[in-house]
This record gives structure tokens, C-alpha cells and sequence, in this order.
């Protein structure tokens, strides 16, 4: 119960890894906030506040934007006046349009750059905001969570704005973790690698999957819940002295 009595917001946690953030976090006690424009799973199943409530937990869904400065307002203030404080912000939501350079256009890059990016520059900035408020518990005033990606790091084949938009988040940690950390704000970030969420194509198209397969040292593809499993640790009290990374759920990719 590394969560009990923790107040938690998760963006994007209707669906593929958000949802299975938003289910562990809640398993082990905490108030868990799944803000999302939809309480539909693209992978099919009952609804991530659904599913909590009647495993026990404690869960509310909040629709809202993450590229709306107002809606984040919104659900970091309602989250407050329920709890008291937000102890965990993890800016989760994303999107992308699998285009190369040459066939993106601005409307398209422009929506992505809105989700991946300034949605976090927002989640980050509302997150800070109240967290600079609060009390210290255990070490920090509050912690943030990024969710970023292997393709911050490496090329993201034909899909430009989705790895521009992530690298973005891997700098904006960096930079967040060194501005506040004085402040007792902690900073991280995860780094997903090829993960079988069970979404639509084009990501579980057979010559991706194969492809992943072949650069991935372990021998299996990764599941929602690896990367759920870095992102309670981060958040968690035990990484009381750990801010500014990035930290890889690969498999090894980035090693070999």
C-alpha cells in the first residue's frame, strides 16, 4: 500500500498504459484521478474507474483536454478540494499520426505538439503550481511523472511529430527537476519501449511486431503493466532521492 492515503492524477488513463498505471496505483491505495477526453478503453473492456470501484479501490473519471490549460486547471483544483493536496501528477496522455517528415502536415503536427508536448508543459506547470503550496511529505512536496518514450531518444520511424513531441518531454523532466528540485519537487520520467497495448493498427502491424521482436535483447515484447510497475516506483516514496530521469522500459533496446 505504497499509495494509501495519496491523491493521484493520471492523464490518458482510459486506455493501454494509463489504464494499467491508473489499476495499480489504485491497487495499492491511492485515490487515483483518470482524467482522459474519453472513459472508453481502445482495447475494449470495462472503464479503468469501472474496474477500480469494484476491485475495492478508490477512483473518479474527469473528462477534459490536456492541451486545455483551463481543463487541467480544472481537475487539479477539483482533485485539491477533494484531498486536500495532489501528491502525484502523471502525464500520461499522447498521440500521434504514423506519417513521415514529407506527409505530416502542420494541422497534423500542430495536434500532436498540442497532446505530446504541451499537454505535459501544462500537466507539469498546473502540477508545480500546487505543489509548491503543500507540505513536505516524506522527502517532497509532490511528485510528477512523464511518460515519455524510447523514440525521445532514437529515430521514431515515419512518425516525426510523435518523437519530436517526446524528446520534448524527456527535456522539459530534465529542466523541471532542476528548477524545483530545491523546492522538494521530484521530477521523472518512463521511457516505454515496444509496448502490446492492444490498440489499433498501424502499431501491431505484423512487420512492426517482427521487427521489435528481432531488436529486443529479452525475449518477449512489453505489457502496460511493465511499465505501470516503473511508474509506481517513481512516484513512490522509495525514490525519494532519484529526479531528472528517464528511465528506460525497453527490454534492452537501447542497449543492443
Amino acid at each position: 500500500m505504497r499509495f494509501k492515503n495519496k491523491a493521484v492524477i493520471v492523464t490518458g488513463g482510459s486506455s493501454g498504459i494509463g489504464r494499467a498505471i491508473c489499476k495499480l496505483l489504485a491497487s495499492e491505495g491511492a485515490a487515483v484521478t483518470v482524467f482522459d477526453r474519453t472513459e472508453e478503453a481502445r482495447e475494449g473492456g470495462r472503464p479503468t474507474v469501472a474496474e477500480i470501484m469494484e476491485a475495492g479501490g478508490s477512483a473518479e473519471f474527469v473528462q477534459g483536454d490536456v492541451a486545455s490549460e483551463d481543463d487541467l486547471d480544472r481537475v487539479v483544483s477539483a482533485v485539491v478540494a477533494r484531498h486536500g493536496r495532489l501528491d502525484v501528477m502523471i502525464n500520461n496522455a499522447a498521440t500521434s499520426v504514423s506519417k513521415p517528415l514529407l506527409e505530416t502536415t502542420a494541422a497534423e503536427w500542430d495536434h500532436v505538439m498540442a497532446v505530446n508536448a504541451k499537454g505535459v508543459f501544462l500537466g507539469c506547470k498546473r502540477a508545480v503550481r500546487q505543489m509548491l503550496g503543500q507540505d513536505v511529505v516524506a522527502e517532497a512536496r509532490g511528485r510528477i511523472v512523464n511518460i515519455s518514450s524510447q523514440h525521445g531518444m532514437i529515430s521514431s520511424p515515419s512518425d516525426i511529430a510523435y518523437g519530436t513531441g517526446k524528446a520534448a518531454v524527456v527535456y522539459m523532466t530534465r529542466q523541471i527537476a532542476a528548477d524545483y528540485g530545491p523546492q522538494q519537487i521530484i521530477c521523472n520520467a518512463v521511457a516505454p519501449g515496444k509496448i502490446m497495448t492492444g490498440k489499433p493498427p498501424r502499431a501491431n502491424e505484423a512487420e512492426l511486431i517482427a521487427y521489435s521482436e528481432r531488436r529486443t535483447p529479452l525475449p518477449r515484447l512489453g505489457r502496460p503493466d511493465d511499465v505501470a510497475s516503473a511508474v509506481a516506483f517513481l512516484a513512490s516514496d522509495e525514490a525519494r532521492y532519484i529526479t531528472g530521469e528517464n528511465l528506460m522500459v525497453d527490454g534492452g533496446w537501447m542497449a543492443a
